[in-house]
This record gives C-alpha cells, sequence and structure tokens, in this order.
C-alpha cells in the first residue's frame, strides 16, 4: 500500500473520530441569585471566571477525569472550580462534556451567578466564590427516577442495596490519585439484569467518600422506591442504577492478570478445522486490498457526515428551543415538550370518555403514551390563566421530586392550547372515597394513617428540603392524589409567583384557596406564611380522622356546627375518640388517632406563632417521644364570620357567594415560592 493511499485513509479515519463526538445529556443545574450572590458583567470576577473555565475545559483530557482550580488573587474575587467526569468515560468524551459545561452554564444557565453547578449524564461542573476543594457537601441535590415500575419492587429493592452496598466501599476506598468509582451488575429476572454507578470527587477523603454515597443511598427509597431507575446528585458524589445499561462496560477499569512472557500475544484468530488462511499476493491482491479498505473508509466517513449533519441540526433545534424557553421562563430542560397531536392521540381527541375531571381551569384528561398512562391537564381558554402562569407552574412542577408530590412529564403550549401532562395517579384523589359513605370503607385506620404522613413529607420537602421554598395555600383533600398502593402525592401548583431570596411570607389582595382550609389571618387580611399551609394540614388531618367534609360538617344534635369546634369540644371533654368515622369500627391504633387529633387541633391555632412547623410535625407523627405542647381554642370563623347553613349540595363557588370573605370560585391552587 502506498504511502499517500495510507495517509488518505488515517486522515479519513481521523475525520470519523471527530465527527462521531457526542453531545452531553443535560440533567439539572444549579445557580445563585440575589444581589449579594451575582457579579457585575466585565467585572474583575467575570474576567477570573473566564480563566477558570478556560483552565477546566483545556485540562479535561486528564486521565483521572476530574481536575479543579481557581483563579484571582484578592479574596473578594477570587474563584474556585472543578469537573467530574464519569468513570467510564474516555478522555475525549470527557473533554467534550466539559467543553459543553464550560459554555453553557454561563451562556444559558447563570451568566451572572457566583455559585453555579451543572449536571449531565456524564459529567458535573461546579466554581463557587468559597473554597469548595476537598470537603464534602450534599447540597445542591437532585433526585431523578425512571418512569417505569419495577415488578418486585421489594425484592428489587433488596438487590439495589446489596448492589451498592458492594459499590461503596470499593469507590470510597480507592488508591490516592485513581478514580473513586465503581459499578456493578446483578441478575433480577432472566430478561433484567440491575447495573449500578457511585462515584465520589477524588479530593474527598476515602471517609467522607463513603458518608456522602451512605446518605445518598438513604434517601434513594424517598423519590424512587418501586422505579426501574433512580439517582441522587450529590456535589461530592452520585449514584445511579438502571435496568438498563448506561455505561460503558469495556472503559471501565478492571485488573486482569498481566501475559506470561513465553505467551506470544494473538493477533488473528487460528483457522477453524479443515479451513486454510490464505492470505492474498502479487500487486492485484494489493490492489484489490486497497480498493476495498478505501471503501469501507469513504462509506463510514459519507455516513458518519450525513448522522453528524443531522445531529448538528437536531442540537440547533434543541438550543432554539431550550433559549425560547428560557426567555419564556422555562428554565427546566428536562422536561419533555410533547406536540399538540401526541396529546389529541393520546386522549382520543379529549374524549368525554377520557376525562377524569374538570375544575376552575379546565379539565383533566386520561391518556394512553407508548411508554404508559398519563393525566392530561387542558386548561382553558377562559379560566383567564395566561401563558405567564402557565409557564411558572410548568417551572414550579418541573423543580420538585419526591414520592409525595405528583411529577409532570411533559408540556404542550401550540397555537392556543396549554396542556400538562402529568404522571398518571390511580385511585384518583383523597376526597372521592373520604366523602363517600361506600368508599371511605376502603381507607381504614393504617391507610389513612399513612396519608397523613405521606402529605406531612410531601409539605415538608416543599417547605424545606427542595431548592425553591414552596408555599401551596390550597391544601385540601380533592388535591392530594392515591396512586395504586394508596400513597398520597399532593398536586396543583398553579400560578406561581417567584419571591426574593430568604422571604417567607408575603401579603395579597387577590384571595384564593378553599373556605374552611384557609387560615384565618389569610382569609381575613391576605396574609400567608409555611403556617397557613400548617393550618390547611390540621383541617385535613380533622377530615381524615372524621370522615367528615369541613365545608359541609353539621353536627345533628345542635352542639356544634364546624368540625373544629366539635373536635375541640370533644378534646376538652375528654372524650377524642368520638370524633373517628365510625366506619373503621375497631381497626385503629387508640394512640396514634389520640396523637393525630392532638397535632391537628395544634395546627388550627388562631395564632400563626402557636401552629408548629411542618418538618416538627413530621417529628411528631414518627416518634412518641417528641413533647406535644396542649391546644388551645382552634381558629375557626363562627366567632367573627357570619356563619349560614351550609347545604351539602352547594357547591364551593355557591359558598364563596354567601361568605363575607373574599375567595376563589375557580377553586385554583396558588403556589408561591421563593429561592433558597
Amino acid at each position: 500500500m502506498s504511502p499517500y493511499m495510507i495517509l488518505v485513509i488515517l486522515s479519513l479515519l481521523s475525520f470519523l473520530s471527530l465527527t462521531s463526538a457526542q453531545v452531553p445529556n443535560y440533567r439539572y443545574d444549579f445557580c445563585s441569585n440575589g444581589t449579594a450572590m451575582t457579579f457585575t458583567p466585565n467585572s474583575t470576577y467575570q474576567f477570573n471566571l473566564n480563566h477558570l473555565l478556560s483552565s477546566l475545559s483545556s485540562n479535561a483530557t486528564r486521565e483521572s477525569g476530574f481536575y479543579n482550580a481557581t483563579a484571582g488573587q484578592s479574596p473578594a474575587t477570587t474563584i474556585y472550580g472543578l469537573f467530574l467526569c464519569r468513570g467510564d468515560l474516555t478522555t475525549n468524551a470527557c473533554q467534550d462534556c466539559v467543553a459543553t459545561a464550560t459554555t453553557e452554564i454561563v451562556q444559558q444557565y447563570c451568566p451572572l451567578g457566583k455559585v453555579a453547578m451543572i449536571w449531565y449524564d456524564e459529567c458535573m461542573l461546579r466554581y463557587s466564590n468559597r473554597s469548595i476543594f476537598s470537603t464534602m457537601e450534599e447540597e445542591p441535590s437532585k433526585y431523578l427516577w425512571n418512569m417505569r415500575d419495577i415488578t418486585e419492587p421489594n425484592r428489587f429493592r433488596k438487590l439495589v442495596e446489596a448492589t451498592l452496598n458492594d459499590s461503596v466501599p470499593r469507590a470510597a476506598n480507592a488508591s490516592s490519585g485513581d478514580k473513586k468509582f465503581a459499578v456493578k451488575e446483578a441478575s433480577f429476572t432472566e430478561l433484567q439484569t440491575l447495573y449500578s454507578l457511585v462515584q465520589c470527587t477524588p479530593d474527598i477523603s476515602s471517609s467522607d467518600c463513603n458518608t456522602c454515597l451512605r446518605r445518598a443511598m438513604a434517601n434513594l427509597p424517598m423519590c424512587c422506591d418501586g422505579k426501574q431507575g433512580g439517582r441522587v446528585l450529590y456535589p461530592s458524589c452520585n449514584l445511579r442504577y438502571e435496568t438498563y445499561q448506561f455505561y460503558q462496560i469495556q472503559s471501565v477499569p478492571t485488573p486482569s492478570p498481566a501475559p506470561s512472557p513465553t505467551q506470544t500475544p494473538m493477533l488473528l484468530p487460528p483457522p477453524a478445522p479443515g479451513h486454510e488462511v490464505t492470505r492474498p499476493k502479487g500487486k492485484s491482491a494489493s490492489i484489490k486490498t486497497i480498493t476495498i479498505v478505501a471503501s469501507i473508509a469513504v462509506s463510514l466517513v459519507l455516513c458518519t457526515m450525513i448522522y453528524y449533519l443531522l445531529r448538528r441540526r437536531a442540537r440547533k433545534k434543541y438550543n432554539a428551543l431550550r433559549a425560547e424557553n428560557a426567555t419564556n421562563g422555562i428554565t427546566t430542560i428536562e422536561l419533555l415538550q410533547f406536540d399538540l397531536a401526541t396529546i389529541e392521540a393520546a386522549t382520543n381527541h379529549f374524549s368525554d370518555d377520557n376525562k377524569l375531571g374538570e375544575g376552575g381551569f379546565g379539565a383533566v384528561y386520561k391518556g394512553i403514551l407508548s411508554n404508559g398512562e398519563v393525566a392530561v391537564k387542558r386548561l382553558s381558554k377562559r379560566s383567564g390563566q395566561g401563558a405567564g402562569e402557565f409557564k411558572n407552574e410548568v417551572v414550579v412542577v418541573a423543580k420538585l421530586q419526591h414520592r409525595n408530590l405528583v411529577s409532570l412529564l411533559g408540556f404542550c403550549l401550540e397555537r392556543e392550547e396549554k396542556i400538562l401532562v402529568y404522571e398518571f395517579v390511580q385511585n384518583k384523589s383523597l376526597d372521592y372515597f373520604l366523602y363517600d359513605l361506600e368508599r371511605q370503607r376502603q381507607l381504614d385506620w393504617p391507610i389513612r394513617y399513612k396519608i397523613i404522613k405521606g402529605v406531612a413529607r410531601g409539605i415538608t420537602y416543599l417547605h424545606e428540603d427542595s431548592r425553591l421554598r414552596i408555599i401551596h395555600r390550597d391544601l385540601k383533600a380533592s388535591n392530594i392524589l392515591l396512586d395504586g398502593d394508596m400513597n398520597p402525592k399532593v398536586s396543583d401548583f398553579g400560578m406561581a409567583k417567584i419571591f426574593e431570596i430568604d422571604q417567607s411570607r408575603g401579603n395579597t389582595f387577590k384571595i384564593a384557596g378553599t373556605f374552611g382550609y384557609m387560615a384565618p389571618e389569610y382569609a381575613r387580611h391576605g396574609l400567608f406564611s409555611v403556617k397557613s399551609d400548617v393550618y390547611s394540614f390540621g383541617v385535613l388531618i380533622l377530615e381524615i380522622i372524621s370522615g367528615k367534609k369541613i365545608s359541609s360538617f353539621n353536627q345533628s344534635d345542635g352542639t356544634a356546627r364546624h368540625l373544629l369546634s366539635y373536635a375541640w369540644k370533644l378534646w376538652r371533654d375528654g372524650t377524642p375518640l368520638d370524633l373517628l368515622d365510625p366506619t373503621l369500627g375497631e381497626s385503629y391504633s387508640r394512640d396514634e388517632v389520640i396523637k393525630c387529633l392532638h397535632i391537628g387541633l395544634l395546627s388550627v391555632q388562631n395564632d400563626p406563632v402557636d401552629r408548629p412547623t411542618i418538618e416538627t410535625i413530621g417529628l411528631m407523627l414518627n416518634s412518641y417521644s417528641v413533647p406535644l405542647p396542649p391546644p388551645q381554642q382552634p381558629a375557626y370563623f363562627s366567632s367573627s364570620v357570619a356563619e349560614p347553613n351550609v347545604q351539602s349540595n352547594e357547591t364551593d363557588s355557591d359558598q364563596c357567594k354567601i361568605k363575607s370573605l373574599p375567595c376563589s370560585v375557580d377553586e385554583a391552587s396558588i403556589t408561591q415560592v421563593y429561592p433558597r
């Protein structure tokens, strides 16, 4: 073969290698905000940031897949940064991901934040105005899961735990300078294999790596129990499991014995018995070989170029969509945008047979997509919710990841349609069971107690554990959905408003919610806080215990015309169990019922200061050693607002008309959020 032809082929293969670069898969980002946590454009800090990102990008070909650096001289403008590539990646793949991260984090996700972090499937990059090296950190964090359910969840859970328990020490105890990284596979069924991966940043100690991964493991059940895959993303460590191969097995380093000095490496497979290995001879054979090799190389290059052009075209479309969404306020790129034709096909063109219910903002339909059932919320054109409110709801729900919150799967914003696509929750809402004399029998006490604790966990996440602090402001039974195992999921986060950092309360002249669940300070004066949700949760607890709806409660003997006053009377008289729903019979725990009633009364105190936080309520529910203060007379409106007779056939909108309180006739939930 001539040197010229060899050079051509090598050039073509080199081009093939260059054009096969993969686009990193974005997952999540964090960006600081507020005046104190942003920098001025064209400032020294920005100059140092650009220098830092350039340094990180240029060092992305290191075999370790990790690098940290600083930029700046003055403490006020010094910036610290690092990247970590997934342990199985080649240096080229790592470089591609880091290069993308250093560009996108400042151009699209966090242009002026002093602290930022971005995760892709392939790598993580972060920087800060304080030192982040050799320090184990768990915030900000992100939980992601595969939407598909797993069969035999208990056995699968044990397999995941055993697999991760084996991998964690192998990653944590890696030699100094090595990757703190481990993968493991395990057979679940004949057709399903569990693939797991754990990794820490190499700069933290073995002890910190072990602690970080163990804490990540402890949080897996909260987000991912019963799912085919899940992952936890922390700044200092991450773990993931799936029932499909998501890492490159051939790139994972595994020890292998060194070849014996007497062994000769076999470059070609031995001939099969009875067959002879022939080699081309002469000039014609050489020309034929060259022709074949060149043809294959050219074909590969052409195929790769076509693939690359299509990929580039898709990437441009993806970036355009992301830029448009960022401009419009939709910043969670991991959402899938559905086209209207797909939604119409899934719901049989919004057929009445598929309708699950209807509220003030529009109807909800059951839809069937290729990967399963979904709930499609089609916002009414006359609902008054504009595009901005719709986008806010998308932003809020997309940032929430918790097993006791309804998950948003996608959206559609096409022509005049505004549509949200949620996970499908099989057993409708809590009010479907709780207020029906026949169906409420399906809610035995263990299920009711599970619902109370699950809702508390969901609200705790909204108030304390999510990236945003979220005040729901319309917590009620119809906004609690129940899955196939009767686990509760808090739903309906509409008309969200982003608050400034560290703001925990506010006021509004537009009161919206449902009478009976609204805290008195909110109903009277428009003041709301996290304690407003606690009040609503207290009302919900009393409804779950009694099986009675607060808006239609009327004691037959005339001793009480309000659920809260009746519960208080029974507590004061020493007969708390008389509140219990008679359909429960004897299948209940006396201590659990009394504790829940106690917590419910504490939650509906007139003064917000006297109400416990939802985090404290969670501790009360899960422990018998936490002391509970004695409750005082609860807040209810019979003493300050004329309370007319409420007939059971009145709608909530009718009630709004007859109450001397401003409230929303469309029952739209209002979510108040502000960044941490």
